[in-house]
């Protein structure tokens, strides 16, 4: 048995760390946000298993493109004028979650979270729902499944964070896969699938342990 977390907000955004100087959005989250927002339900990354790993979809049905207001700083950390920028976002998410451990605990916690659940930007509040499902082990339809390079599946390639420190100084990078049409029709071939032939593929670990050198 697993629980299902089916995560939705109608704005989100993504941004690429990889830019610096330009505001790109990412198509999906990456699963150190996806980690943080469990930590934030638990009440803070000291009371999450180091070993927390979970599998996830993601669907947005629309996106766009709005003004954000930023305060860069000059080298010498002076704050300088304010400058509005081109800001992308993506419209109507839905997130689903799986967790295969410590279900009842992860339920409890959901339930109740100690922190407000945001996903992505520190404004972008979500509603949650959550239920027990019933895996089913073999392969099952990639569709808008985040996935491991290493799985195979369709869509684009993206070096995603896995996991940030602490202090934030360093980050774990890997590779993923993800169709952002949720069209994929490949059948991975490992984990699981839930009752609707959905994949269910284990991301790896997203503590931030396991950023540490």
């Amino acid at each position: 048995m697993a629980l299902e977390v089916t995560v939705t907000a109608p704005v989100v955004s993504f941004r690429n760390p990889l830019y610096a100087s330009v505001q790109v959005c990412l198509p999906c989250p990456p699963p150190a946000t996806v980690g943080g927002m469990l930590a934030a339900a638990a009440g803070g990354w000291a009371q999450v298993d180091p070993g927390l790993r979970f599998a996830m979809a993601f669907h947005a049905r629309g996106q766009g493109t709005d003004l954000e207001t930023y305060h860069p700083l000059e080298a010498s950390g002076k704050r300088t004028d304010p400058t509005p920028r081109d800001r992308a976002f993506l419209a109507d998410v839905t997130l689903t979650i799986w967790l295969l451990d410590g279900v009842d605990g992860w339920a409890a916690r959901l339930r109740r979270p100690v922190w407000p659940l945001r996903l992505g930007r520190s404004q972008d509040l979500v509603g949650i729902s959550i239920r027990a499902v019933d895996l089913v082990g073999g392969p099952g339809r990639q569709g808008a499944a985040i996935l491991p390079a290493t799985a195979g599946g369709q869509g684009v390639r993206l070096r995603l964070p896995t996991a940030v420190s602490t202090d934030r100084a360093r980050t774990r990078w890997d590779d993923y896969r993800f169709d952002p049409l949720a069209r994929a029709a490949d059948s991975v071939g490992e984990g699981w699938c839930d009752p609707q032939g959905r994949a269910v593929v284990l991301l790896p670990p997203v503590h931030p342990s396991r950023a540490e050198p």
